[in-house]
């Protein structure tokens, strides 16, 4: 029977080459974590359909405050059921840890599809381009977000709810 629901997974293993089981990422773990932190993307496959990718953490956008923390040590011994939390249904990632220092991601595989050339969020963009972003609390607003270039002038402009959603909105 095939899984109509499962991804498109060829376009990846052409990207980043074949999966490794979870048994053989425990048995490799120091080698593919160190891969990841030096910018290598490592497919780790659960059972055949669950794909999880263990990534650097520069391939993260948004805010890493919140999300799951798991030391490399604990990862590494509980890596099949991390693959089946980073896969599920709210596809959230997992910052590992080494001394307590984030180092890598795990993140569910199917984040990856397309977005070799998806382009970054407008702050990331931004901020490559040397500007300065500056978030202030505003009682009418909310949360608001100002770009501004080297000399000062506005950018861009946004607000929101929350950080995130002030920053989102500065492409608006």
């Amino acid at each position: 029977m095939i899984n109509s629901d499962r991804p498109p997974y060829e376009d990846l293993e052409a990207r980043f080459g074949a999966p490794v089981g979870v048994e053989e990422a425990r048995g490799r773990w120091g080698s593919l974590v160190d891969a990841a932190t030096n910018g290598a993307t490592v497919l780790i496959t659960r059972e055949r359909w669950e794909w999880a990718a263990l990534v650097p953490l520069s391939h993260l956008s948004g805010l890493l405050s919140g999300l799951p923390v798991l030391s490399l040590s604990a990862a590494r011994s509980k890596l099949g059921e991390l693959v089946r939390q980073a896969v599920g249904p709210h596809d959230e990632p997992v910052l590992l840890t080494r001394h307590r220092t984030p180092v890598v991601a795990l993140v569910a595989a199917r984040r990856l599809l397309g977005a070799a050339g998806a382009r970054p969020p407008v702050a990331e963009r931004l901020l490559a381009a040397d500007a300065t972003i500056t978030l202030a609390r505003d009682a009418r607003d909310g949360i608001t977000a100002i770009a501004r270039d080297r000399d000062g002038n506005v950018l861009a402009a946004g607000s929101g709810d929350g950080i995130a959603q002030a920053l989102r909105s500065l492409g608006d």
